[in-house]
C-alpha cells in the first residue's frame, strides 16, 4: 500500500538503513587466465570501521551520512529530525521503511514519534528478519561489489573518499540526486 501510494504520488516514501566499511574491502571476484593471479597488498593497520546511514528514495535522491565507528542514536535523530523538518517544509506525508535496530527504537527516538508525526514523518518498521524488503541493502551490495570492491584503502579519509564517489557513482547510474549530511561534532559521541 505505501509503495503505491508513493507511486500515486501521495506520500513520500523513503527506506532507511546503516552499512558499514573497512580500510580493507573484499576482494571482489573475476576471471583470470590461467598462470595470471590478483594480487592485493593490505595495509599494516586494518583502521577504524566507517559507517552509513542513508535514506533512498528509488529513483529520487539518496541522502546519507557517514561517521567513524558506528550509527549511534545521535545521528539517527539528526537524519530523522532533518526529514521531518522536510515534510513539514513540503507539506506532504513521509513515511519511512526501516528495520527494527536497535537506536531505532530506543527511549529517546520513541519520544520523539509524536512530535515528527505532528511534522508529517511517519515510521513503518519491517518485520524482523527480512532486509529483503528494503530495496537500500541493494544500493549498500552494489557500493561495496560494484564501486569498492578489490579496494585496499591508506586509511579512513581515503575510505570515506573512496565511499562519497561511490555513492555519486550509483546516483549517476540511477539518475537520481545524492546528497552527503554533514553531522554536528554532538553526533560523534
Amino acid at each position: 500500500m505505501l509503495e503505491l501510494s508513493a507511486a500515486a504520488r501521495e506520500i513520500d516514501l523513503k527506506y532507511l538503513d546503516e552499512s558499514g566499511f573497512c580500510v580493507w574491502s573484499e576482494p571482489g571476484y573475476t576471471y583470470y587466465f590461467k598462470g595470471e593471479q590478483k594480487r592485493l597488498e593490505q595495509t599494516k593497520r586494518r583502521g577504524r570501521r566507517l559507517s552509513i546511514i542513508g535514506f533512498l528514495q528509488p529513483i529520487i535522491s539518496f541522502v546519507y551520512g557517514l561517521v567513524i565507528g558506528g550509527v549511534n542514536r545521535k545521528s539517527y535523530i539528526q537524519m530523522m529530525e532533518l526529514e521531518a523538518l522536510e515534510a513539514q517544509k513540503a507539506g506532504r506525508i513521509r513515511v519511512i521503511v526501516q528495520d527494527n535496530g536497535p537506536i531505532h527504537r530506543c527511549k529517546e527516538v520513541q519520544q520523539l514519534w509524536k512530535k515528527w508525526e505532528y511534522m508529517g514523518l511517519y515510521i513503518f518498521f519491517l518485520p524482523k528478519y527480512c532486509s529483503e524488503m528494503n530495496p537500500i541493502e541493494l544500493e549498500w551490495q552494489h557500493l561495496k561489489k560494484d564501486e569498492l570492491s578489490g579496494q585496499i584503502f591508506d586509511d579512513e579519509l581515503d575510505l570515506a573518499y573512496a565511499v562519497i564517489d561511490g555513492v555519486t557513482a550509483r546516483g549517476e547510474k540511477g539518475n537520481y540526486s545524492t546528497q552527503r549530511v554533514k553531522f554536528n561534532s554532538s553526533s560523534y559521541g
